[in-house]
Order: C-alpha cells, then sequence, then structure tokens
C-alpha cells in the first residue's frame, strides 16, 4: 500500500524510557531503519538500538583532518608562488625559496582551516541549522518531548513503512499515543 502524499511518519508516545527502548528494538528487529528516538535527555541504548553505530565524528575527524592538510598546502604554496615567482626579493643573500620561513604561517594555516573546517563540517554532516522539523507538527510532541515524554517516530521513507502495518507494530508496544506527522 503507497504510502499518502504528505506524510513523514507515524510517532509513537511512551511514558517510560524503558518503553522507548524495546519499542525501538522491536522496530529495529522488525526491519525499520528509518526511524528516530526523541527523548528529554540522551538515552544511549536507545541510538543503539535504532543502528545508530557510526557516530559522526569520524566524519567530523576525517573533515576537520582534510581542511587541515589543505590549508597547509594552500599556505606553503602561497608563500612559494609570492617569494619565488610573483616578487623574488634578494635577502641577505638567502635563495629565494626559504622553505624554513615558510612553516610558521603554513602552521597557522592548518590550525585555523583544520578549526574552521571541522566547525563547517560538523554543521553540514548534522544537517545545520534546520529551523524545521515535521515531528513539531505532532501536537502531544511540542509540549512533552523535553520534559517527561519519550517518542519513537517511524519515517514514511523507509522501505518497510506501510501505513496500516507500522500502526499494527506500534500499537503492540502499547505506546501511550500514535499519531500521523504531516509534513
Amino acid at each position: 500500500m503507497p504510502v499518502r502524499e504528505g506524510i513523514y511518519g507515524l510517532l509513537a508516545e511512551f511514558d517510560k524510557p524503558g518503553e522507548l527502548i524495546s519499542a525501538a528494538k522491536s522496530a529495529y528487529s522488525a526491519g525499520y531503519r528509518r526511524m528516530d528516538c526523541y527523548s528529554p535527555y540522551p538515552l544511549e541504548e536507545a541510538a543503539e538500538a535504532i543502528g545508530f553505530d557510526e557516530p559522526k565524528e569520524k566524519g567530523v575527524a576525517r573533515v576537520c583532518l582534510l581542511g587541515g592538510i589543505l590549508g597547509g598546502v594552500a599556505m606553503f604554496t602561497l608563500e612559494t608562488w609570492i617569494s619565488v615567482w610573483a616578487y623574488p626579493l634578494n635577502i641577505a643573500g638567502r635563495g629565494l625559496f626559504s622553505w624554513t620561513a615558510f612553516i610558521i604561517p603554513a602552521y597557522e594555516w592548518t590550525i585555523l582551516w583544520a578549526g574552521l573546517s571541522a566547525g563547517f563540517g560538523m554543521l553540514a554532516l548534522n544537517r545545520l541549522p534546520s529551523p524545521y522539523h515535521p515531528v513539531f507538527n505532532a501536537p502531544n510532541f511540542r509540549n512533552g518531548a523535553t520534559t517527561d515524554k519519550f517518542f519513537l517516530c517511524l519515517e514514511a521513507d523507509d522501505p518497510r513503512f506501510s501505513l496500516t502495518d507500522s500502526r499494527a507494530l506500534l500499537e503492540s508496544l502499547h505506546p501511550v499515543s500514535i499519531v500521523e506527522v504531516e509534513h
């Protein structure tokens, strides 16, 4: 059965973190992979239950390393180009390619580019800023997500998602409520 146009998913509300974790494990074992858990505080067990095993820190570390390498190479290349080809000056009888003098500014640019790429890379990998998310359309989510309620959202773009089957699965987990989340 095709999913109705404009639906983001089904949101189930739970009262206790243990209920959310067991529901996430059940949904994962049923074959759902596009789902997310929402709670007022971090639940590492919930992250493990939905199969969130690849931390984004690895991606940020790679982006940071690449940014640092590019920054160092860019500055060293810029200094070489200026000193050797663009504005060659013979100062104190030294050669034009005085690479030892290039190391400190290249190091500074390595640090600068690594830091900037880590910050912007983290934002990009987390898809931030994200001023809108469809779960805010759910009436019970606004009041309970940051205080005392726990939510599991099965997203409609999951290959296993079917409105009737997904609702039946969530109902078998005995949530407080189940709502359809509109885009």
